[in-house]
């Protein structure tokens, strides 16, 4: 992969970015979509695949991005596909700032460095090239305006977008709750996109190691209230494996 196209993730970083405050939107969130937007960017790349609610590792050669290649390489050592909402609801330890000093390395934001309440040192990271998220923010704004379907890499970013709870921040107030059901209805229009969001979505909602449901065996007796019992748990979801890598793609 080469280093001419912006990642998603980084893309994604960069229109969470405040250009007043210099902070990021919706970090807790954010996290998680940057997990999900690597999904999405190795997707692309043709390493991974969808296999039903799980990821599968479908060509382990590197893409050129240490980063991805690092969750790439987590995945692989998986030997088996696994959940979106596993993955992604793992820990991510250190992952937004390795995102952001990769754009600082690349002079697309600058650290500042500050106090908070006078004591506690802070960086903040102000966008050194406006231009390039003015672009980002015009994708969206033209798919959300126009209707028409956008490209798959516009796409995923729209529903990663809205999965991390952007919508606000991008659209606020009365005058653009219009505009942030449009961005939400976009998660349609990308399967990989999609799968990553509502991923992303249910980490946050909650229901990362719940199973799904299925029908009660015949002679199941039902729960108080009329409903089926749950099915018993079977096994831990799985978390990223501990390591010299988990320092980059684990938060």
């Amino acid at each position: 992969m080469g280093r001419s196209r912006r990642t998603i993730p980084e893309e994604l970083l960069l229109l969470a970015l405040d250009p007043a405050t210099g902070t990021t939107a919706q970090p807790q969130s954010l996290d998680l979509g940057l997990a999900g937007a690597q999904l999405v960017e190795l997707a692309l790349a043709g390493r991974i695949a969808p296999d039903g609610d799980r990821i599968a590792v479908v060509a382990p050669r590197p893409t050129g991005d240490p980063t991805l290649d690092c969750a790439l390489e987590l995945l692989r050592r998986r030997g088996a596909p696994v959940r979106a909402v596993h993955w992604i609801g793992g820990p991510r330890l250190g992952l937004r700032q390795t995102y952001l000093s990769h754009l600082e390395r690349c002079g697309m934001v600058a650290a500042v460095p500050g106090q908070m309440c006078g004591v506690l040192p802070t960086t903040r990271y102000q966008a050194t090239d406006t231009e390039i998220s003015r672009e980002i923010r015009a994708r969206l704004d033209s798919a959300i305006r126009t209707g028409v379907p956008p490209d798959p890499r516009t796409a995923a970013l729209a529903a990663l977008a809205h999965a991390v709870g952007l919508g606000k921040h991008l659209y606020p107030g009365n005058e653009g709750r219009s505009s942030r059901s449009r961005l939400r209805d976009l998660i349609r229009h990308d399967p990989m996109g999609g799968l990553v969001a509502h991923a992303v979505m249910d980490v946050q909602n909650g229901v990362a190691a719940q199973p799904r449901r299925s029908p009660a065996p015949a002679g199941r007796q039902p729960a108080p209230g009329g409903r089926a019992a749950p099915e018993p748990a079977r096994g831990v979801p799985m978390q990223p494996r501990r390591g010299s890598m988990a320092r980059v793609v684990a938060h």
